[in-house]
């Protein structure tokens, strides 16, 4: 019997149980690089930190971000509608706004293995930094798949493209902040 994985039932308040709208998915892109450009600006000045300070830093950083994300899109939410979010509206953004949460996972886990002494704490603070830069430039796969485009090479230099703009932003935050 072969059973279509959206007609399974989902109770979970990270899922809606149906397939994500255009706007929704927007939301959540805006959300992924919103974080995963933070948690970079995060990583970057953590080379002289004691170990567990960034993971520490990478994790407040998401889940502060996270917060004030939701809290924003709530006031938000207020002007537009003239009302405040109703519990499904709420639920909603919350789901929405998971990405900046997750964009600290990988990283954190990657410093954590730094921490314990597998690899060099320096080698693992850049191979965070390279996880986020390839999860931002990743995105454009994503936006294309959702466009119903079939990939080439234009996704590959728009990835680039995305990165480096990444880096020029995680750059000016840095210099700006530090």
């Amino acid at each position: 019997m072969d059973t279509d994985r959206r007609s399974l039932p989902r109770n979970s308040w990270l899922s809606r149980g149906e397939p994500l709208d255009r706007d929704d998915a927007a939301s959540r892109i805006s959300a992924y690089i919103y974080g995963n450009i933070l948690v970079l600006a995060a990583l970057v000045p953590i080379v002289q930190s004691e170990k567990y300070v960034g993971i520490a830093i990478v994790l407040g950083t998401a889940l502060s971000t996270f917060i004030a994300h939701v809290f924003a899109e709530a006031v938000g939410h207020g002007v537009r509608e003239g009302e405040p979010l109703s519990r499904a509206e709420r639920l909603a953004e919350l789901r929405n706004s998971v990405p900046i949460l997750s964009s600290a996972v990988l990283p954190s886990l990657i410093l954590a293995v730094g921490w314990i002494g597998v690899i060099e704490h320096g080698t693992a603070i850049l191979l965070a930094e390279i996880t986020v830069l390839v999860r931002i430039g990743g995105v454009v796969f994503v936006i294309g798949r959702l466009n119903g485009e079939r990939p080439d090479r234009r996704w590959l230099l728009g990835a680039a493209a995305l990165t480096v703009v990444a880096v020029a932003v995680v750059a000016l935050k840095v210099a700006l902040t530090h």
